[in-house]
């Protein structure tokens, strides 16, 4: 990456434009970027940082902070230009941050979003292509190309002031992280992660396949009789039979043998379900012999009982009968009158017909007479006939007469629309002047609702960039608090460790002084007759020392010892404890400040609160933009409509002229045709009904004349008929005659008695009814007792075959699943304990692993090495050959973990010792030593872009003269590499050792850049 031209506008403390050209200050290899505190230096810096990441590096990207120069104009907007070669591709960024800005047609200010423009050069063309001006797009595009974040840019490329030593004092875990994000390990911790959910994956199923086996185990035991076993655990369950009983394997699932020690158990119980599956087989088929029989003498003896008493109820049905028959002969006797008298009924029918008939048309002609005029309530047919005539012709008349009157309805209902109409035009003309009167306002209030949305737009996205870090820090001063009381706790844990510690320490001394002081009377204990002594060489042992009271056993010395070294121990886990505790606090109270936790809290709920709000407003941005194409279409529309009304109103003034004239005439025609009637179709309908009333009336006299005629008719057929069927008057034919449901009634009572007498010879006819009831009674219930209980016998030796063979299928299906559920565990097992073995070998758990260094761990362990030895060529040059800076994977004792550890080699001492306890000055080129050769690493080895430009940012001053110049001889040298060193500092004498000089020049209205070369002293 090669910076060409820096563009600043009214930003930080620049009040107008101001241009770095980094093309001139690189062209020397070293420059200077001086001024006075406060004039704007780190500022150049961080306007390269927002112009390429859209933030600015560290604390300065604080909550509330604003980016924009209180110096500058109010019209000069806050602009950021940069043109940089990066990848080999020609660009330049222009970025604004969110601003306020006048409003353009009221007073006041509105909030402007931040904006982005992202070009290309093309040198083919000579011209700068256009590519995005999305913040998305150009930010994805520019990590790409760089291969670095924010955080990265700024430790590897600018290094802030006060912070380009923190990688050289930060701990394993530290540098870890750091390391991890320039140099992308994420595919390393990815395999660790991944074999770890592969080993608890694995470590699932082998529990799965145990927790199966010990269900099936469990399954084989209810099923061979122990209802009441959950667990292989009870190994003693009660038997169903001596035969199936057997106790359970003693074994627990995960044990070495577990699995046959269940199939082997599953063979026992088996075996003993199949001998008592045949006992019940056995069993089974006496009891179905027995079952036969009892079935067999329980069907005789019923149907003993069937036969004796069909024969007693057919002498009772035979008795019934007799008493029937007089019954029987009257019903005969009336079938038979009935069937004379049939003969009769066309002849009664008819005469009914013929009196019902002449009844209707005498009372139809007493009701029309009511009807007509009293002059004609005597008339005959022919009159009343002619008179209708009169009136039929009449009525025709009125047809011309009709369609006047239509017309004129016609008419009224033309102009009560017209009417209407009008009403309706003259409600549109007010309603579209009323709301045309308000439109000015309406449109106004609209445009102002879409500013207030948009400005709520760029408030949400300022908030949202202060709502990350206070919850960042409400969490640490949480974490903060509760490690505050977790550091006083270990803080007692580990004094009341180290006072333990001197306590066994006191008391092993006191022991072994103890035994030191009876050590003769201990050796005297081993001496044998005869034998030389261990210390004289004698075979003569006439005085040996007796032990006193007190002495002390060598065993008792020794677990005083064990005691104390013990209590070493856990004093040692109890400092570290303490330590690592301490450590989380610090860290926690660092990064969350003395801020309480609800100072924090209320901070956080507030600018929560805020920044909901602003979304919300922000949200309704689209629905105004709508709402004021809404209400300008809906203008144009009540113009339009007002236009249309207008036409309309003269359109119907004319119409409604000629309407009325046409009225009047047919008016003057209706009132002849009416007559005393109020329209036309009253007067046909007066018409209509005189007409229908004489027509009626004349068929009401013919109909009385037939029906008489016919009435007299029917009574003579009636007596011939009589007469002939050989009854005495119509009368009595009439009473003899039956209907068709009569008629089957006794037709049925004949037919049943009968088929009744029929059936009944024929059963006392029958020789098995008549020789059963020589015989004594039948004893069904005798032979249903011992049937039922045969039945209950079968049913229970039925029952328990069918559960014995249930059983045995059950128990040989539960064994076959155990064996597969076996052979199925064996490759799982199998494959959990390899899985299990690289998962601990790559999280640095594994016995294997030595120094308990993660794989990541591993892997940037080797590009910590890689920088400690770029650093060096740089820092022995600084230090005159004194330090050097070397890598170290020693573990630091206890549970810690190897792999990232850094130290400092002083060549006067030849002794190695941590790179905290450098001075300040040593502390300064050690670590820009390391900045040095990690910005190498980083672009030669890690995949990042090359970095053309470096800067540093203060601490010269901690220098004396000869450091200070090996310094920029090592920064002086970059150049071999075609490199540029920028350095910001106000150290005066850099102004004389540095020809090509940036200043930053300060006054009230705002610091400017001034940029040339100052001669070599």
């Amino acid at each position: 990456m090669r910076l060409h031209r820096l563009t600043i506008t009214a930003f930080g403390p620049f009040a107008a434009t101001e241009e770095v050209d980094f093309d001139a200050l690189c062209a020397a290899g070293l420059f200077l970027l001086h001024g006075p505190t406060g004039a704007g230096k780190t500022s150049v810096l961080d306007a390269v940082c927002y112009a390429l990441y859209g933030a600015v590096p560290g604390a300065r990207q604080s909550p509330g902070a604003t980016l924009r120069s209180d110096h500058a104009p109010v019209g000069t907007p806050t602009e950021i230009g940069l043109d940089l070669t990066v990848g080999g591709r020609r660009l330049e960024i222009v970025r604004r941050p969110a601003q306020l800005r006048p409003k353009k047609r009221t007073k006041g200010f509105t909030t402007e979003k931040a904006q982005t423009w992202l070009r290309e050069y093309d040198a083919e063309s000579g011209t700068w292509r256009a590519l995005s001006r999305s913040h998305q797009e150009i930010g994805e595009e520019i990590g790409q190309l760089l291969g670095m974040s924010r955080d990265q840019f700024c430790q590897v490329v600018l290094l802030p002031q006060g912070d380009f030593a923190r990688f050289l004092r930060a701990d394993a875990e530290a540098r870890g992280k750091l390391l991890g994000k320039l140099f992308d390990t994420r595919r390393f911790a990815a395999v660790e992660e991944r074999l770890a959910e592969l080993r608890r994956a694995a470590e699932h199923r082998v529990r799965a396949g145990d927790d199966r086996l010990l269900a099936v185990a469990q399954r084989l035991a209810q099923e061979a009789g122990d209802r009441t076993a959950s667990s292989p655990g009870n190994r003693t369950a009660p038997p169903l039979d001596n035969l199936t009983s057997s106790p359970l394997p003693e074994l627990r699932p995960g044990e070495a043998g577990f699995a046959g020690a269940v199939l082997e158990w599953a063979a026992v119980i088996r075996t003993g379900a199949h001998e008592w599956s045949d006992i019940t087989e056995s069993a089974l088929t006496a009891a179905e012999s027995r079952a036969s029989a009892a079935r067999q003498a329980l069907d005789a003896e019923r149907e003993l009982a069937a036969l004796q008493q069909r024969f007693a109820e057919t002498r009772r049905r035979a008795e019934a009968l007799e008493e029937q028959r007089s019954e029987h002969e009257r019903a005969r006797a009336g079938l038979e009158r009935s069937h004379k008298a049939e003969l009769v009924a066309p002849a009664l029918s008819l005469r009914a017909e013929a009196e019902q008939a002449h009844r209707s048309a005498t009372t139809e002609y007493a009701r029309t007479r009511t009807l007509l005029p009293t002059g004609l309530t005597d008339a005959g047919a022919e009159q009343l006939a002619a008179l209708e005539g009169n009136l039929r012709q009449e009525l025709g008349a009125l047809d011309a007469a009709r369609r006047a009157e239509h017309r004129d309805a016609e008419i009224t209902a033309e102009r009560a629309d017209l009417d209407r109409q009008a009403r309706a035009d003259d409600e549109v003309l007010q309603e579209a002047a009323d709301w045309l009167a308000g439109w000015e306002s309406r449109r106004g209030a609209l445009q102002d609702r879409i500013e207030a949305a948009q400005e709520a737009a760029t408030r949400a996205e300022q908030l949202a960039g202060q709502l990350d870090p206070a919850r960042r820090r409400l969490d640490a001063a949480r974490s903060r608090d509760s490690l505050e009381a977790a550091a006083s706790e270990a803080g007692r844990h580990l004094n009341s460790a180290r006072e333990h510690a001197n306590t066994a320490h006191e008391h092993w001394l006191d022991l072994r002084g103890r035994r030191l002081a009876g050590m003769a009377a201990e050796l005297a204990a081993r001496l044998v007759d005869g034998e030389p002594c261990a210390v004289c060489g004698s075979a003569a042992h006439p005085g040996p020392a007796l032990a006193t009271d007190g002495h002390v056993d060598p065993a008792v010395e020794d677990a005083a010892l064990e005691a104390y070294r013990n209590a070493v121990e856990a004093r040692g886990r109890a400092e570290r404890e303490h330590a690592a505790i301490r450590e989380r606090h610090a860290a926690a109270r660092a990064a969350a400040g003395e801020s309480s936790v609800a100072e924090l809290a209320a901070l956080t709920e507030r600018l929560d609160r805020e920044h909901a709000e602003a979304r919300r407003v922000a949200a309704g941005t689209h629905a105004a933009r709508e709402s004021l194409g809404r209400a300008e279409r809906e203008y144009e529309g009540r113009l339009t409509a007002q236009r249309e009304a207008e036409r309309r109103v003269a359109a119907r003034t004319s119409r409604r002229d000629a309407l009325e004239r046409e009225q009047s005439a047919l008016q003057v025609e209706l009132s002849r045709a009416r007559g005393g009637a109020s329209s036309v179709a009253e007067r046909a309908a007066q018409l209509a009904d005189r007409a229908g009333r004489l027509a009626e009336a004349a068929e009401a006299v013919r109909a009385v004349d037939t029906t008489a005629l016919r009435l007299k008719e029917a009574d003579g057929r009636l007596a011939s008929a009589a007469f002939r069927a050989g009854f005495d008057t119509p009368e009595a034919a009439a009473d003899a005659l039956l209907t068709d449901t009569g008629r089957r009634v006794l037709q049925h009572r004949l037919d049943d008695w009968r088929a009744e007498a029929a059936a009944v010879a024929d059963r006392l006819a029958e020789p098995q009814a008549r020789g059963a009831a020589d015989h004594p009674p039948a004893r069904t219930e005798d032979a249903e007792a011992a049937h039922d209980a045969a039945e209950r016998a079968l049913r229970d030796a039925s029952s328990a075959a069918t559960t014995a063979r249930s059983r045995r299928t059950e128990l040989a299906r539960l064994s076959r699943l155990a064996e597969a559920e076996v052979r199925g565990l064996g490759p799982v097992r199998e494959e959990y304990d390899r899985v299990a073995r690289l998962a601990a070998l790559t999280a640095g758990t594994s016995t294997d692993n030595e120094r308990r260094m993660r794989l990541e761990s591993y892997v940037l362990a080797a590009r910590l090495e890689q920088v400690a030895a770029a650093a060096t060529v740089r820092l022995q040059r600084m230090s005159s050959g004194r330090y050097a800076l070397v890598h170290s994977d020693a573990r630091t004792g206890g549970q810690r973990r190897s792999g990232l550890g850094l130290q400092v080699i002083d060549a006067w001492t030849g002794s190695a010792r941590d790179t905290s306890t450098l001075s300040g000055g040593e502390t300064f080129f050690a670590s820009l030593a390391l900045a040095l050769g990690l910005a190498d690493v980083v672009t030669d080895e890690a995949g990042g872009v090359r970095l053309d430009t470096l800067f540093i940012d203060e601490g010269f001053g901690s220098l004396d003269d000869q450091t200070l110049d090996e310094v920029l001889d090592v920064l002086d040298s970059l150049r071999e590499r075609d490199r540029s060193v920028g350095i910001v500092s106000h150290v005066a004498d850099l102004r004389r050792r540095i020809p090509t000089q940036l200043e930053i020049v300060k006054d009230r209205h705002g610091s400017a850049i001034r940029q040339g070369t100052q001669g070599s002293p």
